[in-house]
């Protein structure tokens, strides 16, 4: 393959556009401008339309004196297609067009693409020079969308990872990317019943196993000062004197802490969820209510720290403790809970969801 390459595809907005690739993409923009193409905001380049006589025919010559060489994509333009895909999608999703045009720019994605399929393996061995990106402004989620490679007509799309649950390719909790059709009314069907639920169970899962692995080191923690305590020596045997066993005991509710954040994180919109009254153990029902309790005071304690300057050290401690004893003592209730509720459905499309592709506006993309 050569090191510089132009991508030309049809756009229905905007005519002919072109993409650069390559590790010598420079080349490839330096043919691209000398041809008369004009590179937008988003970093596509398209033919002018004020009639400055730029052709593809002139691209080619140039390209040939630079060193690239001008490949025509059978697909339309990535752009088109996802935006279309965001149009019908439930929600209010957002398309921006992403160019990789040096291979080192497709890898840095790797660690952050939440998926256990076709797409993060793709990433990893297959060229992939360009690819969109649809946001859900009000869910938060972030999806990649990409031409699947070897194939002429279908797409892949997969999800970022979650805020706060960064654990990216091969997390044992991601969920899996899923083949999309070249017609948007089918391929929105498929990311509305299919992909969506799989993905808000597999963060409802992976927030379920965070808080298990938070609350089980804090406990392991716990047991270790409580027999330091009782002991009153190291685990060396080494006595323990009074300043050692007060600053001991700092650290250790210091550390618990900041492990619990965690909790604080992800429980609230778990909490939501459980419903104890038509679950196996409907006596957690005042379990689930005493740790809701807590995680309000440990928000408000948050909050505080945050944007009403710094509490105390001791008085947070203080404060911050009876809270992660809630949880270490009723915690296994909301697991329980946790792992027999499920995230609430989005709504379905129409079955008969429009396949014609619809007009939508330029998205606000990334430069590279």
């Amino acid at each position: 393959m050569a090191e510089a390459q132009i991508i030309l595809s049809h756009s229905r907005q905007s005519g002919i556009v072109a993409i650069a690739s390559g590790e010598q993409y420079p080349w490839a923009h330096t043919a691209l401008a000398e041809s008369g193409f004009k590179r937008g905001a988003d970093g596509v380049w398209h033919l002018p339309a004020d009639g400055s006589g730029a052709t593809v025919v002139d691209l080619v010559t140039y390209a040939k004196r630079h060193r690239t060489s001008v490949h025509t994509s059978s697909r339309r333009f990535i752009g088109d297609a996802a935006r279309d895909l965001a149009r019908l999608l439930p929600g209010q999703w957002h398309a921006t067009v992403e160019i990789y045009s040096h291979p080192a720019w497709q890898t840095d994605l790797v660690p952050w693409i939440w998926d256990s399929g076709e797409l993060g393996r793709a990433l990893q061995t297959d060229r992939v020079p360009y690819a969109a990106t649809l946001t859900d402004r009000m869910q938060g989620t972030t999806l990649l969308f990409i031409e699947r490679p070897g194939r002429q007509l279908d797409y892949l799309v997969g999800a970022f990872a979650p805020e706060g649950l960064e654990e990216g390719y091969g997390d044992p909790h991601a969920p899996h990317s899923i083949v999309l059709p070249p017609f948007p009314g089918r391929a929105a069907q498929a990311v509305t019943d299919r992909y969506l639920p799989a993905y808000e169970q597999a963060v409802h899962a992976r927030r379920t196993a965070a808080i298990a692995a938070v609350l089980g080191a804090i406990r392991s923690e716990h047991d270790t000062w409580q027999a330091m305590i009782a002991s009153d020596r190291y685990s060396d045997a080494t006595p323990l004197s009074a300043a050692a066993l007060g600053s001991g005991t700092e650290e250790f509710l210091d550390h618990a802490w900041r492990r619990f954040l965690t909790v604080v994180d992800h429980a609230p919109t778990l909490i939501d969820r459980c419903r104890p009254a038509s679950s196996p153990w409907p006596e957690d029902a005042a379990a689930l209510s005493r740790l809701d309790d807590a995680l309000i005071d440990a928000e408000t304690l948050l909050d505080e720290a945050v944007h009403g300057g710094a509490v105390p050290a001791q008085e947070r401690r203080a404060r911050a403790w009876p809270a992660i004893e809630t949880w270490l003592t009723d915690g296994e209730a909301f697991l329980r809970q946790a792992r027999v509720s499920a995230p609430h459905r989005r709504p379905a499309l129409p079955v008969a969801a429009p396949a014609r592709p619809l007009t939508a506006a330029q998205p606000a993309p990334r430069n590279h």
